[in-house]
């Protein structure tokens, strides 16, 4: 299969794309920045540049007739109190998190359609299903995707091409370095940290990249999609079934305890 992978310069992106070169596929990765790999030809995109997106498919269409799976990988977390966050900030991440995986599936369905196949992964997060504490515009951001993607899903499927989110738990990369922080006040401060440091914990003991690929890998072998798959530890799959069934102050307060924020 011919694969568009954005977001592979490091992380779930890059592991990816190299596990998927590996297994005999033709891979594209997007990235802002040229990333050497021998399973995948690097494309340097930002795709937050509709310009920029639109040549790096023609790129890929000049030695390959047709683009078989698309992967929306590319993105950035953003945390910090609502109170706290700037119009900048919010604008920034929507683009990336929404508006750039919106640009690259506009740029592949026109080849998807003529070929009457193709499908799209649109990496969200579990966090898109709650509001989670300090990272309120994060989690908005990949539920306006889902949206999108559950959208996308009626508009799409006369021309047999599957679209779905899937939502992802705590992957162990160095997403805590690309990171957006708004500047956190006093009020905030000491619960914030104690957030934060928690955050970063789940990270470093998050599910290896790898066995995302491999998860992956099994879905594109599915004939038909759900519009949502969710991919991580239990305990925090666990939290999505529970926001549909539990009364909002149970489970608000369970989320409290989760984040250690019923302690002082």
């Amino acid at each position: 299969m011919t694969i568009i992978i954005t977001g592979t310069s490091s992380g779930i992106g890059f592991a990816l794309a190299e596990y998927f070169g590996k297994k005999g596929h033709k891979v594209y990765g997007l990235s802002r920045k040229h990333t050497e790999s021998q399973y995948f030809k690097s494309i340097p995109t930002d795709v937050t540049d509709n310009t920029a997106v639109q040549n790096a498919i023609a790129e890929v269409l000049k030695t390959e007739s047709k683009i078989d799976v698309l992967i929306n990988n590319a993105g950035m977390g953003m945390v910090g109190a609502v109170e706290d966050s700037t119009q900048e900030d919010i604008l920034k991440l929507f683009s990336l998190n929404l508006a750039g995986p919106v640009q690259m599936m506009s740029a592949v369905l026109p080849n998807m359609r003529e070929h009457k196949f193709g499908k799209i992964i649109n990496v969200s997060s579990i966090g898109s299903e709650m509001g989670l504490p300090f990272r309120g515009f994060y989690s908005a951001s990949k539920s306006a995707l889902d949206k999108v993607t559950e959208a996308m899903r009626y508009e799409v499927y006369p021309w047999n091409i599957e679209v779905c989110s899937l939502h992802l738990g705590d992957i162990k990369t160095n997403i805590a370095d690309n990171r957006v922080i708004a500047k956190v006040s006093q009020p905030y401060k000491n619960v914030f940290d104690k957030v934060y440091a928690l955050m970063n914990a789940h990270v470093n003991d998050g599910t290896d990249p790898l066995e995302v690929a491999e998860y992956i890998e099994q879905l594109l072998a599915k004939n038909k999609w759900k519009a949502h798959y969710y991919f991580g530890k239990f305990g925090q799959k666990i939290g999505v079934p529970l926001k549909w069934i539990l009364p909002q102050g149970t489970y608000e307060n369970l989320m409290k305890k989760y984040n250690k924020l019923d302690k002082n």
